[in-house]
């Protein structure tokens, strides 16, 4: 990746987790999948524009070194390695190493803005070295050792097709180097995690499973942060993201909606992520009921709790045409009572998402797949991007925020999304119609790639696959640009139209009339004659 590359990426991310702090991750072991792959979901919510790239392996010369600056503008230099791998992005490299992130802020004194590493760059330095999901946590934690932390709490997805791992990181404020714990999540489990920590209690003595820094109990300790004394088993959240009625409505909602939903047999409810007294916290790991394909992964993406208590497409608040998006801030309050909104999986302001599919029983240029998709999970569409791929579709490595382009996918997405907000109820129909159809046929297709993939030699298989990717990309982008003008002309001036300009009435919903009705129906009401 240039110099200017890195530096936008890095820049735009900074401004992602200044503005939202608001990512979510799921974790699929090869055990709890229908086709014994490793999953990792990934949704990065911000409001940016992410430019795709991909960054081919190389060698480098004894002595070369990287630089990088802290939030202060303090420069510093880190080691450069002999070799490093290519890449895509900042979430998979070509051995079929996965990472994501969700940001969890904790206790802000241990943020040190003097340290140059901040979590985005880790994850990149991590896909460039490692090659195993382990590698990739020695490479986090050592970096960190060596060079310092510099931004917040940071809990990482970190996966390979044989393991997947939760890591969880926080500075020490300019005292050390920094505090973190990982588990591997058990075979046959899932994880979901939202910007709080979730490792609480963890082994100490079970180093196959679980790893984590010296300093990780008597930092704490020595902070106040727990008492041995007087407190229970040390639990790293509870010391260094103690939870808050608000924070565990933000976060644990969603973790709640995918437990639920691959797991109902469990019978957890949302009352602890509502703040409800006397209720347990869900468990870091969770057997699903079923193992999950994935399509399944696809749909834990796309979540608004859904037939839920809280189902956001219900209610006043979704408005006359069942809308699950709210606009921010969640949260307000009236006469001396907070009240907020619910934070869904699936929001209007994701920047991108990836679905990692790992397997170690393919070669890996065709076993690592990052299944790509830009803005709204809801109502975008994921296409296939094999991690041994030497270039990007361009819609998707193009765009800038700033200026609307229908040559790039981020923008074409994201006029789809917004204007399907004016009738969402209709539109979102038209559009999930156009996502099962496209999705449905790539996967059908997958098969048969990956068998006429196996058949070539290796530079032969790379460049078909880095084609294929090429033009699936391509095939998406252009359905979204005729998706956008075929709602433009369908949902015009309060009418839908259909090809021949035939127009129906199709109004408000009875629900949203009888709300009116109740509320205001004197101002509405016709005399009788």
């Amino acid at each position: 990746m240039n110099s200017k590359i890195l530096l936008f990426v890095s820049v735009m991310l900074f401004l992602t987790v200044q503005k939202t702090h608001s990512c979510t991750n799921i974790l699929v072991t090869k055990g709890a999948s229908v086709d014994s792959a490793t999953y990792l979901v990934y949704l990065n919510d911000g409001e940016w524009l992410y430019n795709l790239n991909q960054t081919p392996a190389k060698n480098h010369s004894k002595g070369d070194s990287l630089v990088y600056t802290s939030m202060t503008g303090i420069k510093s230099r880190v080691h450069q390695v002999s070799h490093t791998y290519a890449i895509i992005g900042f979430q998979m490299n070509e051995h079929q190493l996965a990472i994501g992130e969700t940001t969890f802020l904790g206790r802000e004194e241990l943020w040190d803005k003097n340290k140059p590493l901040k979590y985005w760059e880790l994850m990149e330095l991590a896909l460039l070295r490692a090659k195993t999901a382990r590698e990739a946590i020695e490479v986090i934690t050592s970096l960190v050792e060596q060079y310092g932390y510099g931004s917040e709490g940071e809990s990482f997805s970190i996966a390979d097709p044989n393991e997947a791992w939760v890591l969880e990181l926080i500075g020490t404020g300019g005292s050390g180097s920094a505090i973190w714990v990982a588990m591997k999540v058990p075979d046959g489990m899932i994880t979901a995690h939202a910007n709080h920590s979730r490792i609480g209690e963890f082994p100490m003595d079970d180093p196959e499973n679980c790893t984590y820094s010296d300093n990780v109990i008597s930092f704490a300790i020595e902070k106040g942060y727990y008492n041995p004394d007087i407190d229970e088993s040390f639990r790293f959240n509870n010391a260094y993201d103690p939870p808050t009625p608000k924070h565990i409505r933000y976060s644990e909602s969603r973790v709640w909606s995918v437990y639920n939903r691959a797991a109902p047999s469990a019978g957890l409810t949302h009352k602890y992520s509502r703040g409800e007294g006397g209720e347990e916290g869900y468990p870091l790991f969770i057997r699903p009921d079923n193992k999950l394909s994935l399509k399944d992964v696809f749909s834990l993406a796309r979540d608004h709790y859904e037939n839920t208590e809280i189902d956001m497409t219900t209610g006043i608040a979704a408005g006359p045409f069942g809308n699950p998006n709210r606009i921010r801030p969640l949260s307000w309050e009236g006469d001396s009572i907070v009240y907020s909104f619910e934070r869904p999986i699936s929001t209007y302001n994701t920047a991108f998402s990836f679905v990692a599919q790992l397997r170690g029983y393919l070669p890996n240029e065709i076993g690592g797949v990052a299944w790509f998709g830009v803005d709204d999970t809801y109502t975008s569409c994921y296409f296939p991007i094999y991690c041994c791929v030497t270039q990007i579709s361009k819609p998707f490595s193009m765009g800038d925020i700033n200026s609307y382009s229908r040559e790039s996918a981020w923008w074409t997405f994201n006029f789809v999304s917004n204007f399907a907000n004016i009738r969402y109820s209709y539109m979102v129909k038209d559009i999930r119609a156009v996502q099962k159809e496209v999705e449905n046929i790539i996967i059908a297709q997958q098969r048969s790639v990956e068998i006429e993939a196996l058949s070539l030699d290796d530079s032969e298989r790379i460049e078909f696959l880095t084609n294929y990717s090429v033009e699936m990309g391509k095939m998406v982008h252009n359905r979204w640009v005729e998706l956008g003008d075929r709602l433009v002309t369908k949902y015009n001036d309060g009418y839908i139209k259909d090809y021949n300009n035939q127009i129906r009435e199709a109004g408000y919903s009875s629900d949203w009339l009888n709300i009116i009705s109740k509320e205001e129906g004197e101002r509405y009401r016709v005399p009788e004659e």
